[in-house]
């Protein structure tokens, strides 16, 4: 058993361990440290809470012993199983388990009960009429005494008879309560008869309707501690004047010796949110969050959701640090911790947020070739690369390009060169823009002497970012930012609630971006950096296979305090997901530079199949105004339908790809109808074929009108979604590096991307990645 921290050589102890060391040495708890961890199951954990798992589960790790989860469930009108089961995911998310000591307070309410029963016949609790505006009159003030309650010198008999009947329910709510006999003057107000029960005629979501007496907190939660063992019960330190009724009670009921004692430590306050559970309700249930998982909250499940890494919360956690004075911790912090993590973690890849077409006119219209691109930067300890196709056509960020570049300008501008990630440097020529003045093409040359290479007799600055065009996989971005506009929105200007201090710019969805193929081999949980744009990954619950959507998880380096408009105040709007574009006339699909907002059709038929869509089929509106919009796009979308294919499935393949690729063509001049096409959504859509696979069939469907079915065939891609098959593949991609496999081993998890990776390649994409995924972490962890 250690006595001391594992740090304690390079840091000095937090007042907490010197605590618990010090009753090590002395040998006070031979049977080791006991702590808990006791949520209110009344809303989800936070950050906050983070700090509070990190300590408790921490410390018997440090010093030998376990710590209890236990849910301190004794409201019965806000808790709920919803509540338990979360925050078990939580804690088990951050890297603690409680192993058998789940507990729950409610489970403690007859013993509860027999200990109240015990401090009425010591004449030490009494059962009190006086309302609730009237206890609170008559307990003081700070400055002044209170006094005593009319019904403070009831006999015992008469407060056992009615402690009983209110047990029974004989009483409605409110009209009694059980408060403790100390002393009305004490100058700590807590001490001033403090309530111990009340009447809420409400079912519990544990004990349904056994009880409608409950007990108060200050009541419930020494005696819980005292039930379990537990020796050090650590708390934040708004419950530092609590401290003396948690003894008052354990010391009463004949707990003098081994017994818990109560620590308080500052809680973990984060700048530009809100840590209020009820606070967090209002947001969630008004509709200015999406959830309770929405990535701006600082709920555990959303930072979950957002990609955030336990590592990353548990290294803001030990940075904090514990201390005995409260203060609010810079989200610069949280950031930092998070990027930290990250840089080792997550490959460089290249997407492309709002697209802007790159023609080279001196590249032959039918060449591809491919470039070996690193996933890691030099400074990063971290192998791999993929194979990046380059062609004729490109694309490259909107932002990336000025007509007129302002001085320092070193990106792509009218005779302004720039070299291309990876690649070449190009030039660009001459300037496309349509009707409007609006710029939709770039014609560029490219030097095929700067691979790899500098270009002769002249200096190029700039390096940007760029996709292939024939290639790139569509996606939906989503750039999160802080909730709020203001550090403390608790504490804002007189007249204004925290709500006024709501970002409106908290979130960006970004739809029609592009990202390289590559990541589509990957597995799922696998963190990239968008080079040059930040730290991204898919989001949990809304990506799909064939229609990405990546969560900016942080941005490269703090923006914030650099913004030039001065901070928004109003309220924000509530949360709603930016709509898909509207489809062109004639079943084209518009390019990004002719995107308009969607509206529902004018024409009978066509708002009818919109609201056949959007009701019967359930589709997004978005979806449904874009298959819609149109009478060939309907029925062809009905044909894929009539095949067997789900309509969410096909909705996804025809807005996000094969839109893609006809690019403004009509369904009517396809070489395929809708049935072919239903047919190659359901081979996806059943796990024949991969995404990756099913973008192949449909590049041969348009090019011959050739049945998928015999495409999968001749081609030969179909999954390999068999453990058996896979097996000796990953033997073969593990026994070929045996040192990032004893790295994994050792605790870089974040490797596991890079094995599922490699299989995915050794199988030509054709595995099923999420079996795989799990395949090659079961083999890693055999050792």
């Amino acid at each position: 058993m250690n006595t001391s921290s594992p740090n304690n050589e390079r840091e000095p102890l937090d007042f907490i361990r010197e605590r618990v060391a010090e009753d090590m040495r002395k040998g006070a708890y031979p049977d080791g440290v006991v702590t808990r961890f006791p949520p209110e199951p009344n809303g989800y954990l936070h950050i906050g809470h983070a700090k509070s798992i990190c300590l408790n589960f921490g410390l018997p790790q440090e010093y030998g012993g376990r710590c209890h989860l236990r849910f301190d469930d004794t409201n019965p009108e806000t808790e709920d199983m919803e509540y338990v089961e979360a925050a078990m995911r939580d804690v088990r998310w951050l890297g603690f388990d409680w192993g058998p000591h789940l507990y729950f307070a409610s489970d403690y309410y007859e013993q509860l009960y027999d200990w109240a029963v015990q401090l009425i016949k010591a004449g030490k609790a009494y059962v009190d009429d006086l309302s609730d505006e009237q206890i609170k009159e008559y307990r003081g003030s700070v400055l002044q005494p209170g006094k005593e309650s009319p019904f403070r010198q009831r006999s015992v008999a008469d407060n056992l008879d009615l402690f009983e009947r209110m047990r029974k329910g004989e009483f409605k709510d409110g009209e009694r309560v059980l408060r403790a006999k100390i002393d009305m003057a004490h100058p700590n107000m807590k001490m001033r008869d403090p309530l111990m029960y009340r009447i809420r005629h409400v079912s519990h979501y544990r004990r349904g309707d056994d009880w409608c007496l409950y007990p108060m907190y200050d009541w419930a939660h020494g005696q819980s501690d005292a039930i379990e063992g537990v020796t050090h019960s650590i708390c934040t330190l708004e419950f530092e004047n609590n401290r003396e009724l948690y003894d008052w009670f354990l010391e009463n009921l004949g707990f003098t010796t081994r017994r818990p004692h109560q620590y308080e430590f500052a809680r973990l306050n984060l700048d530009y949110t809100v840590m209020s559970k009820r606070k967090l309700l209002q947001l969630v249930e008004e509709g200015y969050a999406t959830g309770w998982d929405d990535p701006r909250l600082p709920t555990i499940s959303a930072m979950r959701r957002r990609g955030y890494s336990p590592a990353a919360i548990r290294n803001l956690a030990e940075r904090v640090g514990v201390a005995r004075v409260n203060s609010r911790v810079e989200f610069e912090l949280l950031e930092h911790c998070v990027r930290d993590d990250l840089n080792y973690r997550a490959p460089r890849v290249l997407c492309v947020l709002h697209p802007l077409k790159v023609v080279l006119t001196n590249y032959p219209a039918d060449q591809v070739e491919e470039m070996e691109a690193p996933y890691w930067p030099h400074d990063v300890p971290n192998e791999g690369s993929r194979r990046l196709a380059f062609g004729r056509e490109l694309f490259i960020d909107r932002d990336d390009f000025a007509e007129t570049p302002p001085p320092g300008f070193h990106r792509l501008a009218p005779g302004q060169e720039v070299r291309l990630r990876h690649a070449f440097v190009i030039r660009c020529d001459e300037v496309i823009k349509d009707a409007k003045g609006e710029v939709v093409e770039l014609r560029c040359t490219y030097d095929a002497g700067t691979l790899g290479a500098n270009p002769q007799g002249r200096k190029v600055k700039g390096t940007i970012h760029w996709v292939s065009a024939a290639h790139a996989v569509p996606c939906e971005v989503r750039l999160y930012d802080r909730l709020f506009t203001a550090p403390n929105p608790d504490e804002g200007e007189e007249g204004k609630t925290f709500k006024d201090y709501l970002n409106p710019r908290s979130v960006e969805i970004v739809r029609g971006a592009l990202v390289e193929p590559s990541v589509q081999m990957d597995a799922p949980d696998l963190p990239y950096q968008f080079e040059r744009l930040g730290y991204f990954w898919r989001d949990p619950v809304d990506s799909k296979p064939d229609a990405l959507v990546f969560n900016r998880i942080v941005a490269l380096r703090d923006s914030w305090s650099r913004q030039a408009e001065p901070a928004v105040t109003r309220t924000a709007p509530k949360a709603e997901l930016a709509p898909r574009p509207q489809n062109a006339p004639g079943g084209q699909t518009p390019s990004p530079a002719e995107a308009k907002p969607f509206t529902r059709p004018a024409a009978p038929d066509l708002a009818a199949a919109y609201d056949r869509f959007t009701g019967e089929l359930g589709l997004a509106a978005a979806d449904a105004a874009v298959l819609s919009s149109d009478a060939a796009l309907v029925r062809f979308f009905d044909e894929a339908l009539a095949a067997g294919a789900g309509a969410r499935a096909v909705a996804n393949w025809t807005c996000n790809v094969l839109a893609g690729e006809i690019k403004g063509r009509s369904v009517t001049a396809l070489p395929f109808d809708g049935g072919a096409f239903g047919q190659l959504v359901i081979l996806v859509e059943t796990g024949a074929i991969t995404a990756p696979a099913g973008r192949e069939v449909l590049a041969e469907m348009l090019r011959s009108g050739s049945d998928p079915r015999a495409v999968v065939q001749t081609r030969g891609l179909q999954q390999i979604a068999d453990a058996d098959s896979l097996a000796p593949v990953i033997a073969e991609v593990l026994a070929a590096y045996p040192d990032k496999v004893a790295a994994y081993r050792a605790g870089k998890t974040g490797m596991l991307g890079f094995f599922v990776g490699q299989v995915m390649r050794s199988t030509g994409g054709k595995a099923n990645p999420q079996l795989v995924s799990e395949l090659v972490q079961a083999g890693l962890e055999q050792g």
